[in-house]
């Protein structure tokens, strides 16, 4: 189901469309090859303002570090690497417009970014059909598939069928009652699919759903519903501020004492707005969690840089998304020996990289990053040894292609 489907003209990818009509260009041939010694520019579209800003602006500081980090280096093969990041507003048509101006007018040579399931769809169409190298973080089941699919794009992100899959594994059992809310776009339904998915794979059994509209204040009248269905486990399907707002007055309402509060993507930022108390026990999935330092030694190196060009402040989860798109994609022109087009994806298809949380690879018929997947619980107050020590670290799936959908089921032949 896409956010058009669901009448939210904000999210839309018809707007993708437009925007890339309204530059007027001829559509630019694949593989451009651009002056050798110029500086490498890298677009990064992401919302940073409205609902995400918290996450987008963590991409922002994490992917200004892998660029950094690289030109301390002397840059990728001589050149110098810049990062130009433009705030796509959380709207679909506003980031296939900016993504065509850096391309159009900027002339990057490659683009990273966007933090919503429609909104990189939009900026998927305006790459794919100008032949520019997009790696994708944020998560989306759709990119993937074979209608989508595009051989500039890569998709560094977690996808909903990991992330709910690894979630539902450590917290339903067969006898779980689940009760869903649903934030009503494109994010929500992959993940209620994706949990659902998983809930009939366990035995699980599904009492009910409620969806609420994106960018809720007040989820009151959801709770009385949701409380009557009596479940077990309440899964949490939303983003950003929702899901501080949501986990806030579930609590309220008394639902932690009734049902294990779950939600697909356990948010750093969000843990940190709403504090200890209200996310106790919560339990949820990551693709990042600077706890990895004590295990993972390329975490413990992404950590050390990161509080050394942010004053002590650590990484974050959806923050790291930035740091390992952007370095992965700088590896893959290192190896290409420079921007050309074919070069850099063969780079990245062949690409094997751990530069934050252990081994990870593009798969080579839709793109995905395979990556392992956290699941974390959120600590008590009193557990916390310090203000950043939010989360307990209860598993981690190890980077698999097994815990990814198969290629024949997302439409590639066989």
């Amino acid at each position: 189901m896409t956010d058009e489907s669901k009448g939210l003209p904000f999210l839309t990818r018809r707007a993708a469309l437009a925007g890339i009509a309204a530059g007027g260009a001829t559509l630019a041939m694949p593989g451009i090859l651009r002056a050798q010694g110029e500086t490498i520019r890298i677009g990064f579209p992401t919302p940073l303002t409205g609902p995400f800003a918290a996450e987008a602006k963590d991409q922002v500081k994490s992917a200004e570090l892998a660029v950094k980090l690289v030109n301390d280096r002397g840059g990728v093969a001589g050149r110098k690497v810049e990062l130009l990041v433009r705030d796509d507003k959380l709207n679909a048509g506003e980031a296939a417009t900016r993504t065509l101006e850096l391309i159009e007018k900027d002339k990057v040579h490659a683009i990273v970014g966007a933090l919503s399931s429609a909104v990189q769809l939009a900026v998927n169409e305006v790459t794919r059909a100008r032949g520019v190298i997009y790696v994708s973080i944020s998560q989306s089941d759709t990119i993937n598939e074979s209608k989508d699919f595009s051989r500039f794009t890569f998709h560094e992100a977690l996808n909903p069928h990991m992330t709910t899959a690894a979630v539902a594994k450590h917290t339903f059992t067969k006898d779980s009652k689940v009760a869903y809310l649903v934030a009503d776009y494109a994010y929500g339904h992959e993940m209620l699919r994706g949990f659902k998915r998983a809930q009939a794979a366990i035995g699980a059994t599904s009492v009910g759903e409620s969806l609420h509209p994106f960018g809720a204040a007040d989820y009151s009248t959801f709770m009385p519903r949701l409380r009557s269905m009596r479940p077990d486990i309440l899964c949490i399907c939303n983003f950003g501020r929702d899901q501080a707002n949501a986990v806030k007055q579930a609590v309220d309402f008394g639902m932690n004492r009734q049902a294990k509060i779950v939600v697909p993507v356990l948010l750093h930022n969000q843990r940190l707005a709403i504090g200890p108390d209200a996310f106790e026990g919560v339990v949820g999935g990551a693709n990042y969690y600077w706890g990895l330092e004590d295990t993972v030694p390329s975490a413990k190196a992404f950590n050390d840089a990161f509080k050394a060009a942010n004053g002590g402040a650590y990484p974050t989860d959806y923050g790291a998304y930035g740091f390992t798109g952007v370095s992965s994609l700088l590896l893959a022109m290192e190896k290409a020996g420079g921007t050309d087009t074919d070069k850099v994806i063969a780079a990245l298809e062949a690409l094997k990289y751990d530069v934050a949380k252990g081994p990870q690879h593009y798969r080579a018929c839709d793109h995905q990053s395979v990556q392992s997947v956290l699941v974390l619980e959120s600590k008590k107050k009193a557990e916390m040894k310090n203000e950043a020590d939010l989360f307990k670290v209860l598993a981690s799936e190890p980077a698999s292609e097994t815990i990814l959908r198969s290629c024949s089921e997302l439409g590639f032949p066989a």
